[in-house]
């Protein structure tokens, strides 16, 4: 009796989540904009569950939730598929490109220096910095390497995002995509091999501050559509590949991911955690690689390096 009763219950809750998860195939709404996020996370939770309770008490019920649970867990490795390069490899005459990108976590003062440290040893050729206020004190450290830089007193005076980079950095401009954070988007171009690329660091407001992710989102693309060419986006988007307006922003400006995406946030949770820092690149642009930073460097978030092929014009 006990057995059904816990299997009843387990059951219940589990339909619960499995059905505010699906909402995401009717609705797009910005409260459960998070959960749309926690689709594979939830998807293996839930299948877990409804295991449990077939152990506990057969029943078609528990066969229901269980194979609910395959298909959220399923399509949300389909979704991630959509967006993964169709070409990886260095193609004949192109050129490298290496971007690291990191939110570092504004109060990080302690391990500012070591985050400088592994800026200039990653062999990065730029570097998209995220509140990267503890690192004013260190851009004398980073000068050397990257001579050309935009943000902590280049166009807006705070240090928040930042951009880092080994070539000249041309047509620089700051953004604010709402009224929530300002100055969080940025775009440049540098010339690599010939090739102009354009650059584009974004930090985007959380997507359960009512609709302004999706806003910020559209706003970007907008710029992104002004500007042209071929481009490197990466940052904090603060949301999974998968979401239903990161989904949008990706097909609406035909990027691809740079490889599979590892989780990044929250690092507590190891590989369990949800992949919401991303490096996107123009079709124009062949991934190499993408690795997350073996150590967060006291960061809430793993930072990402993206190695990339530049098609070499002639």
């Amino acid at each position: 009796m006990i057995r059904d009763r816990t299997s009843s219950a387990l059951g219940v809750l589990l339909s619960f989540g499995l059905i505010v998860v699906s909402l995401r195939y009717v609705t797009d709404s910005w409260f459960l904009s998070f959960f749309f996020s926690l689709q594979p996370q939830f998807g293996v939770t839930a299948a877990l569950g409804a295991l449990t309770c077939l152990v506990l008490k057969r029943s078609a019920f528990g066969y229901a939730l269980l194979t609910a649970s395959l298909l959220l867990c399923g399509h949300a490795l389909w979704m991630q598929r959509e967006f993964l390069p169709a070409q990886i490899g260095m193609p004949s005459e192109a050129t490298r490109l290496r971007l690291l990108s990191f939110n570092m976590l504004s109060n990080n003062h302690e391990n500012a220096s070591r985050i400088a440290e592994m800026i200039n040893a990653s062999g990065a050729d730029v570097a998209y910095l995220f509140e990267s206020g503890p690192l004013l004190h260190h851009l004398p450290a980073l000068q050397a390497a990257y001579p050309y830089r935009i943000g902590c007193g280049i166009l807006v005076e705070e240090c928040d995002l930042m951009i880092l980079s080994k070539y000249a950095i041309e047509d620089p401009q700051f953004l604010s995509l709402s009224e929530i954070r300002s100055n969080r988007f940025a775009m440049a171009t540098i010339r690599v091999g010939g090739q102009s690329v354009q650059l584009a660091a974004i930090h985007l407001t959380k997507p359960y501050f009512d609709d302004y992710h999706t806003i910020e989102l559209r706003r970007a693309s907008m710029v992104l559509r002004e500007r042209g060419g071929p481009v490197v986006i990466g940052g904090d988007f603060n949301s999974d590949t998968i979401a239903p307006d990161m989904q949008e922003f990706l097909r609406r400006n035909a990027l691809q991911t740079a490889g599979t995406e590892p989780a990044t946030w929250p690092v507590a949770a190891g590989i369990f955690g949800i992949p919401i820092d991303h490096i996107y690149v123009s079709k124009d642009i062949v991934p190499l690689s993408l690795t997350r930073l073996e150590d967060a460097y006291g960061s809430n978030h793993y930072g990402l390096i993206g190695d990339l092929a530049l098609i070499v014009e002639h």
